[in-house]
């Protein structure tokens, strides 16, 4: 116990603190509880009045911070400091942004002020929402904030705060250049508070900080308010990464952990040594980890629910669900059963009941009310609001999610469980990286509820244990500028500074900064990556042999795999479409796979919007529908020929019956043979596949019983080999080169009109200005071209959709449009897209991406009045089925550029008024309910 001179003096202390910061003693008053030393220090440093970048793990309360920005623009301030002791002097009211990388959040956080300072005070600026736009504290997402600068709004007026949540985002390929322009641009009068994850390289970002924004302080804590517990569960047995703390920060796998997977390793190794029976070719024991369910109830048993399980594919998280209620799995009481109904009935009375039928609602609630539930960007936003609230309140148990609920998203758990360490990133299949790890893991720990977080990854045989531990033990990681130039920017920061100083602008972004100083960050890195190869390549070798050449043998069988499956699709395609070319009515062909698999009879043979043939086509099932390249691994052979009635109706039942029982009649099986005939002889092997198949097996490391573990350092050598060769080349190019990039994009706008030679802004270059959209340029030259004038309501929705819309993958070769008008419109959009591509490529630039048509039935539909059902998949036309998530998503962008025509200067009065009949056909049901929640 402190003595009395002790506690006099830390009262002392206290006094003073209070005496030198008023503000931060009211805010921490109402807190609740007490400040963490860096929030002291960050909200310190704000009061002093200089800018503060905070870095903290999940969960430590960054957020804190921002809302102390918030309390010091609401307290106000007196006009003269002079005056400050004037109780007659009225304080002049200041604004604070609080700006967040996506909706949910912004919405979350508008929902969190409200509560605190009451709805008058506090706004919403979102793409979807306008609330309270003149209130002293707006909640809004990046990119309005940006627009606004550009604009040169007047909410801009009185500004003295602006909260960047989340600001490692400005990493994000796609839209993390926001942030920087933003920064960049802000008035040097308003303060910036960054709150961001942990990273390695605070220090870089705040220098950057220091020199575009003046006095920046720098708080940065790795203390994590709920300590965190990492886990291996290997089959049916659970095991610490980590003996201990010591062990945790030297990466030392947990001795027995390593013991018990080694020797699962070498039962599968000698198990595929063996094979199931005298020629069968089948392999030995294959692992079979354990099953979602029985995770689940594991963590039941061990109280570690609630928990979210990170599965990176929506497919996987709707399975893990019924897989869970398939073994009767239930996680919840009658009390908390009902509770759940109470709150779901209440949230989706809006929502029309033949539509909830469609979107799987009942489904979707007995999870619920079993305390399961998936989440993830395919579910319609109100579903994925009501879990989220429903597992904050307790009454969710376990959520199935991928990686979209790691972002910033107030959903903490007790545990995490991450089933692999791979993860789709919309172009390849890739390693999580330490930051991910970290961001997915850091939701376990509920503060003020739990003493401790757990963090499970499930291991299997490409799980090294000491690659999870790498992960886990790395605490932090680095944050690097995604910032490019685009046509937008280039006119906006044109025409609001002149080019010069645009370039300079452009020169004083993070990325340049990062440019400048990397080259000796690179050269540093390639070395510290040689050494490493050199330790990858030692844990390698084999005694049986030379495993490098044994590894370029498996490399060279991959390469050629791929390489034969890519020849193959691309001759399959173009033997596809010649064949379904040279169709003729009454042909009877084969369809080889999808749903409508079988015989089929042609009943007309024209093309679709693009030339590409799509037939419609009677099958023996009596379904008529159009097929296209895509259903035809191999290419159409007309097998027989019947008679088709010269009118035929294939909407008639009874003609549809009659026709294709002639179908049946044929004589030929399903597959296009004759029946009891043989069947077709598949293709011979590839030659050089085969020499090289035999080389490996006629390796000595092929009889290792160690290979897989060689091969995995291998592979991770070879990884890090392409990284560093691609890090060398990085090297060389790097001072000057937005400021390049700035110049070309420039004479691209001069040649096509939007700057004149001068250097001043068109009115074309005008409107280029409000275009926000990754393809600005294209939009701007619809326009200009008026390429979508003419257009009825449903039409525009479907021709402007070409343009936002972006399939997952990039699979989507069978999408087809609507005939006339918008086939026209889209046909003229691809030339436009075509010239512009060719001009970029000329220049060396990122070219535009092309116009994705996937989108164009479906919003088609749905703004000509169609029912749900049909538009999310019934209809033969939309290639399989669209998640309600996706359609929500990818019509608010459609409605958003509406909106951007409907306003535009560019655009015809015709054309504006069409765009504000679309956005009105285009905002009913599930859409009504989105935009108004």
């Amino acid at each position: 116990m402190s003595s009395p001179a002790e506690r006099y003096a830390a009262a002392r202390r206290r006094a003073a603190q209070t005496a030198q910061f008023p503000a931060l003693d009211e805010f921490a008053l109402d807190l609740g509880f007490d400040l963490d030393d860096f929030q002291r220090e960050a909200c310190q440093s704000l009061e002093r009045g200089s800018g503060v970048l905070v870095c903290a793990p999940t969960g430590a309360g960054k957020t804190v911070v921002g809302e102390f920005a918030v309390h010091l623009a609401l307290r106000g301030r007196p006009d003269d400091p002079a005056a400050a002791d004037d109780a007659a002097t009225p304080p002049i009211r200041r604004k604070c942004f609080y700006t967040t990388p996506i909706k949910a959040l912004s919405n979350q956080k508008y929902h969190d002020l409200v509560a605190r300072y009451g709805a008058e005070q506090v706004g919403l600026l979102t793409g979807d929402n306008a609330i309270n736009g003149d209130a002293p504290v707006i909640v809004m997402t990046t990119e309005v904030l940006r627009n606004m600068l550009y604009a040169g709004s007047s909410t801009l007026q009185g500004l003295a705060y602006v909260v960047m949540d989340e600001v490692h985002y400005l990493a994000d390929r796609f839209r993390g250049g926001v942030w920087e322009e933003v920064i960049i641009h802000l008035p040097a009068s308003v303060t910036l508070v960054s709150l961001s994850a942990t990273v390695s390289n605070a220090e870089e970002f705040a220098d950057w900080l220091v020199t575009v924004r003046g006095e920046t302080a720098v708080v940065v804590s790795e203390h994590r308010p709920v300590p965190l517990w990492q886990h291996m569960l290997v089959g049916k047995r659970m095991f610490d990464l980590f003996h201990d703390a010591d062990a945790a920060r030297k990466h030392d796998v947990h001795p027995e952990l390593l013991r018990y997977t080694r020797d699962q390793m070498r039962r599968l190794e000698l198990g595929e040594g063996r094979s199931a029976g005298p020629g069968s070719g089948r392999r030995g024991p294959r692992w079979r980890g354990p099953m979602r369910p029985d995770i689940v109830d594991r963590l039941d048993r061990e109280g570690l629910l609630p928990a979210i399980l990170f599965i990176f594919s929506r497919a996987g998280c709707a399975a893990a669900v019924q897989q869970c209620l398939a073994a009767g799995l239930r996680l919840t009481s009658p009390e908390e059963r009902a509770e759940i109904r109470r709150v779901v009935e209440s949230r989706v009375t809006a929502i029309p009941g033949e539509d909830l039928t469609v979107l799987g609602y009942w489904e979707w609630l007995d999870g619920l009310e079993r305390g399961l539930a998936a989440h993830h960007a395919g579910m319609l936003p109100v579903f994925k609001e009501i879990v989220e609230e429903l597992f904050v309140r307790g009454l969710v148990k376990a959520v199935f999610a991928t990686e979209t609920l790691a972002l910033g998203i107030n959903m903490p758990a007790r545990c995490v469980v991450l089933e692999r360490l791979v993860k789709y990133n919309g172009e390849a299949h890739v390693d999580l990286t330490p930051g991910e790890y970290t961001q997915l893991t850091g939701r376990a720990g509920r503060r003020g509820i739990d003493v401790e977080g757990h963090a499970v990854v499930v291991w299997s045989p490409e799980t090294d244990p000491r690659h999870v531990a790498g992960l886990a033990s790395t605490r932090t990681y680095p944050l690097r500028s995604s910032f490019r130039p685009s046509y937008n920017m280039a006119v906006n920061l044109v025409g609001t500074v002149g080019a010069e100083p645009a370039r300079a602008l452009l020169e004083s972004s993070f990325a340049q900064f990062q440019a400048d100083r990397s080259v000796v960050g690179l050269a540093r890195q390639v070395q510290r990556n040689t050494e490493t190869i050199e330790a990858y390549g030692a844990e390698a070798a084999c005694h049986h042999g030379d495993f490098d050449g044994y590894f370029a043998l498996r490399v060279a069988i991959a390469d050629r795999e791929k390489a034969i499956a890519r020849q193959g699709q691309t001759q399959r395609k173009a033997a596809a479409v010649a064949s379904l070319e040279r169709l003729r009515v009454g042909d009877v062909i084969r369809v080889p796979s999808g749903r409508r698999a079988g015989l089929a009879v042609v009943l007309d043979p024209a093309t679709g919007g693009f030339g590409e043939p799509r037939p419609l086509v009677l099958t023996q099932d009596r379904w008529a529908g159009r097929v296209s390249p895509g259903d035809f691994t191999t290419p159409a052979e007309v097998l027989a020929r019947i008679r088709v009635p010269k009118h035929f109706n294939h909407r008639s039942p009874g003609a549809r019956r009659d026709l294709a029982a002639e179908v049946s009649g044929t004589g030929l099986d399903r597959h296009g043979g004759r029946r009891g005939g043989r069947s077709r002889q598949t293709p011979g092997e590839d030659h050089q596949l085969t020499q090289l198949r035999t080389e490996l097996r006629n390796h000595p490391c092929h009889a290792c019983p160690e290979r897989e573990e060689h091969a995995r350092w291998a592979e991770r050598r070879r990884r890090l080999e392409r990284d560093t060769e691609e890090l060398r080349e990085r090297v060389s190019g790097r001072t000057g080169s937005l400021a390049r990039t700035f110049d070309r994009i420039v004479a691209l706008l001069t040649d096509r009109g939007y700057l004149a030679r001068d250097g001043a802004v068109t009115d074309a270059g005008r409107m280029l200005g409000r275009i926000w959209t990754e393809a600005d340029l294209l939009v701007a030259e619809c326009l200009r071209r008026r390429v979508w004038d003419g257009l009825s309501p449903a039409e525009l929705a479907a021709a402007v959709s070409v343009v936002v819309f972006e399939a997952r993958r990039d699979v989507d070769e069978r999408a087809s449009l609507p005939r006339g008008p918008v086939a026209d419109a889209v046909d003229e959009t691809l030339k436009l897209w075509g010239e512009i591509e060719a001009d970029e490529a000329a220049r060396g630039l990122s070219a535009t991406r092309e116009p994705d048509l996937g989108f164009a039935w479906p919003v088609y539909r749905w703004a000509r009045g169609e029912a749900l059902a049909k538009v999310l998949g019934s209809g033969h036309e939309i290639d399989g089925e669209m998640p309600a998530g996706d359609f929500v998503r990818w019509a608010r962008q459609v409605v958003d550029l509406l909106g951007q025509l409907a306003d535009s200067g560019g655009a015809s009065p015709e054309l504006r008024s069409t765009a504000r009949q679309a956005i009105a056909a285009i905002n009913r049901g599930v859409l009504a309910y989105h935009t108004s929640a």
